[in-house]
């Protein structure tokens, strides 16, 4: 017997078939049954688990658990286990706001040790909710051996990257203008900041810079105004154009092809110069507040000064700008910084206020206002960063950091990038491409507390040695301490040190942190404490197949892994890479806690079970493309492929328990099947090719419709619905075993095929089908090309068509399904094909009769007009004759041209080609028929409805509505029932009339008239009232 599918609510079946998973370990079987087969590698991105899992994460993770259940189904040896970030700013900021502190000197106050202390307990505030949404949404993956980043197994295989890199002479140290985060006290790496743009509003100013020698000015623009107290040159482009224009009565200097934008119409050009003109002309200090030491208020020159916006002259400001500290280092300008590192000034009229306030950039402004020297303030909109955890503004700043010389190693990176099979292609060829080219050097020191320290001792006498590993740090310590039994972060690790080799004196850590970006990117060696131990599991496990992430970690996990493995190993660490869009709101907005637009993942899938949520995401759109999340989307597939696919199950299960079927016996040879269940087969298998290639080519948005068609169309709505007289016979014959053989076959394949995506739904039906421990343990099935048969196909899905076309028809002139036509009229030429299926066509549509007919001008009209658009041009004034000689075409020439084949006609003396595109084609119906056509396929219906067509339609609405009361009232199949009816006489005349028929249809063993039923029904206009019951 097969068992009736699970009617509790979808969370409640699927954490049942949870349990069991685990009960069973069935996670562990499907790597033990690939034992000795090829491996598939794929690396898990790692989430940090301070972090409550979002919707978004189960999007992304949805896409790497398809990917490694269809590659184990296929044959492979697949681990997986889940990776913690558990280092950085996003655990630091969320202890700094639980413990209220506003700043570092908040956290010196309180010891670093207990700070880590605190940080290391926050690591895995929310494990359990990660681990409960992984299990809840069905992923295959080991969560109770994760890697984590702030073991010291890990770290010690991050020093050992690091020695690496230093033995190469990539690692040094610089003193460089960066992004920097004033709240969070620390710089950023160039991926970091790419992490965190947002859109801003600002006052950009253009400042008058006063000549020395003349009464002139130079007109610099700036977009951070704050930064004009520590204004020390300006800066032109040696190769543009500039003039000294007369405006307002003032002489100013400015870029030529700016200059309207920036003075208006009214100004008179006096004298035109080169950029390279202007160097080494002083001028006046614009803010007289900070002192500058040296050569200092000139212009000096370089080609990043552009034209495109400003004015053609930047303000230059070295402590805040890389092209301004790059530039005044060439030209020997002095230096000043008259800011700290909390952000906030530290000399002039605003000294102590915070230089991102917007209040200040208003009083800066008003400043210069009342000073005279500002000549325009112009509000824009642009992108600005952002620290990527504390959300706070950035601010370009002087520190001294530690780097790894990347630009060394630039062009074998691209090379490796080009190897790599991005999806979609275009992110790694332009957006990680082009962030490739203008890669920079790699600032890996943070100047924080909780992260993997950076194993650099450094000497007064300026030696320095870099640790490569716990033996070597236990070698050369002073301290008599066991460091394998130590904890290898801050403060602990900060309490070590080493004799210097070349002086005697004592060495001392440098008390910087590893950027948590180069955590995540050494995780191919570090998850495994490569190269301590695991040699041959790294090795069998390097470089990935694939990994799977959002777009925002182009810039981020992606690009450090490619770095990483590239300088370490030669070559990237992955191989092929899914980048997934951001998820949105159903409006398009993105979701975020402020908007009240979350979706929380937990209820979500509980309201609609996991497969449904899996499913949907990867049905509504590539998932390349962002994805606008919606509940009516949820609903919409399942109603489009749920239901149908369990109902098609439920419908064969029923049916074949009241028929005791043993599909062991149920052994009909393909050759000997009926061709419709040949159709069905041929359909399956070319779905299996299909769908392998989209599998293969990483797209499963095509996967899921490709599975959704075949489901809805192929399989329940025809093959299903066709097929009832044969479920329903009454003898067990080899029809009978053929289509249940068939369903079967293909209910099981559909399970195999889609289990890396729905992995719930699919265990549920496939071991009911099959008794089997679990569809997760099954091969991938295999297309089988003797099995498609494209005259059935052909054959068959003409037939649909037309069918679908007749529908069309009834649709337009309102005429029910259930209400029968006299007669369908179908183009001749397909007679022989489609000859021995008019049974099949005359019960779709409802007909009495199939009539085929080679003159289908006798039904319809068929007018043949010029497309204006496409060929008005060519004809020109001899568009009339066109026009003309169209409505004397051939019904052969006509038939071409609906058949999308070109025809040729002299116009004007000149013989053109005319192609379908070239007219339009209408068709029109004579009286009493209507017609369609798809792809010179025409159906003519008769529309007339006599008397006796009027009275079966009555019946067969009445037979329809009895056989859903049976379904209401839960009767079953085989019940035989007492119909009971009630209605005007001209109603019960057409049930007396045509009792035998409504009897057969509903098994019913009598037909009573009866008043005071309670179930009323509508019959086409009449209203009747209805009632059955069981009779024994």
């Amino acid at each position: 017997m097969f068992k009736e599918l699970d009617k509790r609510d979808s969370y409640e079946v699927e954490h049942e078939i949870l349990e069991n998973w685990k009960k069973e370990d069935i996670l562990n079987k499907t790597i033990q049954n690939r034992e000795g087969k090829e491996n598939w590698v794929f690396y898990d991105g790692p989430i940090y688990a301070n972090a409550k899992p979002g919707i978004h994460h189960v999007f992304a993770k949805t896409i790497k658990d398809a990917f490694c259940k269809y590659k184990t189904m296929s044959g492979y040896k697949v681990l997986r286990k889940i990776g913690l970030d558990t280092h950085g700013l996003p655990i630091e900021v969320n202890v700094e706001k639980k413990l209220g502190f506003k700043g570092k000197e908040d956290i010196e106050a309180f010891g670093v040790e207990n700070f880590c202390k605190e940080c290391n307990k926050t690591t895995a505030t929310n494990i359990d909710e990660v681990n409960a949404v992984t299990d809840m949404m069905g992923q295959f993956i080991d969560c109770k051996h994760p890697y984590v980043t702030c073991s010291n197994e890990y770290i010690e295989s991050e020093w050992w990257i690091i020695k690496e890199m230093d033995k190469k002479g990539l690692l040094y140290h610089g003193n460089k203008v960066l992004w920097y985060c004033p709240r969070c006290g620390t710089e950023l790496s160039a991926n970091e900041v790419s992490q965190g743009y947002q859109e801003d509003s600002v006052n950009t100013v253009i400042v008058p810079l006063k000549r020395k020698d003349k009464d002139e000015y130079f007109l610099a623009w700036t977009t951070t105004p704050w930064t004009l107290i520590a204004n020390v040159a300006i800066c032109v482009n040696p190769d543009l154009t500039y003039i000294k224009a007369e405006s307002m009565g003032y002489k100013f200097i400015v870029a030529e092809s700016l200059a309207e934008k920036v003075l208006g119409e009214d100004f008179k050009v006096l004298e035109t110069y080169k950029g390279s003109d202007l160097v080494g002309i002083q001028y006046e200090q614009l803010m007289p507040f900070v002192k500058v030491e040296g050569k200092c208020h000139e212009v000096i020159a370089d080609n990043y000064v552009t034209a495109v916006d400003g004015t053609g002259i930047v303000h230059i400001a070295p402590a805040y700008g890389d092209d301004d500290n790059r530039v005044c280092q060439k030209n020997g300008i002095g230096f000043v910084n008259p800011v700290g590192e909390d952000g906030c000034y530290t000399e002039g009229p605003w000294k102590g206020r915070l230089v991102t306030d917007k209040d200040l950039e208003i009083e800066i402004i008003k400043w210069l206002k009342e000073n005279d020297k500002l000549f325009k303030k112009i509000k824009i909109t642009h992108d600005y960063p952002h620290c990527w955890r504390c959300k706070s503004a950035l601010i370009s700043y002087p520190k001294p950091a530690w780097y790894i010389k990347t630009t060394a190693y630039k062009d074998k990176i691209i090379e490796e990038n080009n190897k790599i099979n991005w999806y979609p292609a275009y992110v790694g060829e332009k957006r990680f491409g082009n962030w490739l080219e203008n890669m920079i050097d790699w600032g890996i020191s943070r100047n924080r507390y909780w992260g993997c320290p950076l194993p650099v001792w450094t000497c007064e006498c300026g030696h320095r040695e870099v640790i490569g590993s716990l033996d070597e740090l236990q070698e050369k310590i002073m301290e008599d301490r066991n460091v394998r039994e130590m904890e290898l972060h801050r403060p602990y690790v900060d309490e070590l040190h080493i004799k210097c080799s070349e002086c005697g004196k004592v060495m001392n850590r440098v008390t910087d942190v590893m950027d948590v970006w180069f955590d995540s990117g050494s995780m191919p060696y570090a998850q495994f404490h490569y190269p301590f131990e695991n040699k041959e599991l790294f090795e069998s496990q390097f470089p990935a197949d694939f990994i799977a992430e959002g777009l925002d970690q182009t810039r981020g996990w992606f690009y450090v892994l490619l770095v990483i493995s590239t300088i370490i190993s030669g070559q990237s660490s992955f191989k092929n890479v899914v980048v997934n869009d951001m998820m949105l709101d159903e409006f398009g907005k993105k979701m975020s806690k402020s908007t009240g637009n979350i979706i929380d993942p937990v209820q979500i899938m509980t309201k609609y079970g996991a497969d449904n949520i899996r499913w949907y995401m990867l049905y509504a759109s590539p998932v390349w493309t962002p994805l606008k999340f919606s509940e009516a989307g949820v609903k919409e597939v399942h109603s489009k492929f749920f239901n149908p696919f369990r109902n098609t199950y439920s419908f064969f299960q029923m049916y074949a328990n009241a028929d005791h079927i043993n599909m062991e016996e149920c052994n009909v040879a393909y050759e000997n099947r009926e061709e419709i269940d040949k159709w069905l087969i041929s359909k399956y298998n070319k779905l299996l090719k299909k769908c392998t290639e989209a599998y293969d080519k990483f797209d499963l948005n095509e996967v899921v419709k490709l599975i959704t068609n075949f489901v809805s169309d192929d399989l329940s709505n025809w093959y299903i619905r066709r097929n009832r007289n044969r479920f329903w016979s009454s003898v067990l014959d080899d029809s009978k075993k053929a289509v249940y053989q068939t369903t079967y076959e293909v209910l099981v394949g559909l399970c195999e095929l889609c289990a890396p995506i729905i992995p719930f739904t699919t265990e549920e039906i496939y071991k009911d089908l099959t008794g089997l421990e679990s569809v997760h343990l099954a091969d991938f099935p295999v297309y089988d090309e003797s099995k498609v048969n494209e005259q059935i196909e052909v054959k068959m899905d003409l037939v649909r068509n037309l069918i679908s076309l007749g529908r069309n028809v009834r649709e337009e002139v309102k005429i029910k399904v259930r209400q029968p036509i006299s007669e369908v009229i179908i183009d001749g030429k397909n007679e022989t094909m489609i000859g021995d299926l008019i049974p099949l066509i005359k019960e779709e549509l409802n007909v009495k009769n199939i009539h085929f007919t080679k003159n289908l001008n006798e039904y319809m009209n068929v007018e043949v007009k010029p497309n204006f658009k496409v060929c008005g041009k060519l004809f020109g004034a001899n568009m009339k004759e066109f026009q003309e000689k169209l409505t004397h075409l051939t019904e052969e020439e006509t038939n071409k041209l609906q058949n999308n084949e070109s025809i040729f006609m002299n116009v004007a003396t000149i013989e053109h080609e005319i192609t379908p595109e070239m007219v339009e084609i209408r068709v029109s119906s004579k009286e009493g028929f209507n017609a369609a056509y798809e792809n010179n396929n025409f159906i003519i219906l008769n529309t007339t409805l006599t008397e006796e067509l009027i009275k079966e339609g009555i019946v067969r609405e009445l037979i329809s509505k009895v056989q859903n009361l049976r379904k209401e009232k839960n009767f079953e199949i085989t019940d035989r029932i007492c119909l009971y009816i009630s209605g005007s006489k001209e109603i019960m005349d057409i049930v007396n009339e045509y009792q035998e028929m409504i009897k057969n249809e509903v098994l019913a063993v009598a037909i009573e008239e009866k008043d005071n039923l309670s179930n009323d029904v509508d019959l086409n206009g009449n209203k009747v009232w209805i009632d059955v019951e069981v009779k024994a």
